[in-house]
């Protein structure tokens, strides 16, 4: 390129996209449909300044992966050109396969497979038109590349994807619990034995970003509003698909109303890949919009109750539901609202929710301190719920119409 690219971002300000083939990629359709998918799905209907999509957390994730790489360039980690190259492409990539609403419709939509693995196929895609330079970074991506940091880097308890989203998410939502110190944390990372690690003049950085990550999931991923949209639109899209009414919404939309594809087909069929590329969140919301008149009453009901914020109640505890308890609510739905008891299920979810800032083993975040020794951060900090936190928090759900008494 000429002239170096630049985009102008609210959290990080500039950022440069440093390599043409980078750009070409940034500007390519597969990319650009991450403008129109939200990053926190229907979280908007709580903190109603959600409204960043997928495409700006991929951008400041790859600004990230450069600082980071700079800063352990400067610290004597040999890191080439391509090696470079490739780690901001992997990361850029990383959340591609991401369908409408982002993680909401991942197991309805499109049934068993994760947006991890579509996104892979997007990359293979992507390497066969730019024959072939993907390659390292799809080694990277799926960690068969020779130097391991590099993953850890894309995907791990520590990553400039965890990074980003922290900020930004706390940044769009206002929840200031979710700041972080990212140029300290980044500044601060070291390659050890081809593992990142972190210093220990960095650590109380490190035990802010797990509290902040802990925080953030009670308080916006796992929101209990949100939570009950999301199930709606899940439960939406599952009876759409039950009674295939398919007039006068999208094309994309209806191949995979029409279609329940497998993973393998996914891999040995381009052309599902590129239907899935066409396909955002302004498809599902013309569908709301059309199936809110729609002659099905389960239908009819969900699209009209999300297009007014009309949520369902949700109610997290401590026991799952017996079901029995299921049951006799079913009931109670079916003679509210006049429906069969397959019907009536679609006005009830329920089910559990997971919350651990970090998890002991495997992918452990590694304090190297003054005097040259490796430890893991629950041994080096010196705040006893650091060891709390790696602990799973457990919670079950019910969601229904505000009118049914539980």
């Amino acid at each position: 390129m000429k002239k170096l690219k630049k985009v102008n971002d609210p959290i990080y300000g500039f950022i440069t996209i440093k390599s043409e083939l980078l750009f070409s990629i940034f500007n390519h359709p597969y990319f650009q449909r991450l403008r129109r998918i939200r990053q926190l799905g229907l979280s908007e209907l709580v903190y109603p300044g959600a409204t960043h999509t997928r495409f700006h957390h991929a951008l400041g994730a790859t600004h990230l992966m450069g600082l980071a790489l700079d800063h352990l360039k400067d610290k004597g980690v040999s890191i080439n050109e391509t090696e470079y190259e490739s780690a901001q492409i992997a990361i850029l990539l990383h959340d591609i396969g991401h369908g409408p609403f982002s993680h909401a419709l991942e197991y309805s939509l499109i049934k068993g497979i994760t947006h991890e693995n579509i996104s892979l196929q997007f990359m293979k895609l992507l390497n066969k038109e730019f024959t072939g330079r993907l390659d390292t970074a799809i080694a990277m991506f799926k960690n068969t590349y020779k130097r391991k940091f590099f993953h850890q880097l894309i995907s791990s308890q520590l990553d400039v994807d965890r990074l980003d989203y922290l900020n930004r998410d706390s940044f769009y939502t206002g929840v200031s619990e979710g700041n972080i110190s990212v140029d300290r944390i980044i500044s601060h990372l070291d390659v050890i034995e081809d593992e990142i690690v972190v210093e220990e003049k960095a650590i109380y950085s490190i035990e802010n970003f797990l509290n902040a990550r802990r925080l953030m999931y009670w308080q916006v991923y796992l929101h209990k509003t949100a939570l009950s949209a999301e199930r709606m639109l899940v439960h939406l899209i599952s009876r759409a698909k039950e009674v295939h009414s398919l007039d006068n919404i999208s094309g994309p939309l209806r191949y995979f109303l029409e279609n329940d594809f497998s993973l393998e087909e996914f891999q040995e069929n381009p052309e599902i890949v590129h239907q899935f590329s066409k396909l955002d969140d302004s498809d599902i919301w013309h569908a709301i919009k059309i199936w809110g008149n729609n002659k099905d009453k389960v239908l009819k009901n969900l699209s009209q109750r999300i297009l007014q914020r009309d949520l369902f109640k949700i109610k997290l505890g401590n026991e799952p539901l017996k079901k029995v308890d299921i049951n006799t609510l079913k009931g109670k739905i079916t003679q509210e609202f006049n429906l069969l008891n397959k019907e009536a299920a679609f006005f009830i979810s329920h089910g559990e929710v997971t919350n651990s800032a970090y998890v002991l083993g495997g992918k452990s975040i590694k304090i190297i301190t003054k005097k040259g020794h490796l430890m893991d951060i629950t041994q080096a900090a010196d705040l006893p719920n650091i060891k709390a936190m790696s602990k799973i928090v457990k919670k079950y759900y019910l969601c229904l119409p505000k009118t049914v008494s539980l």
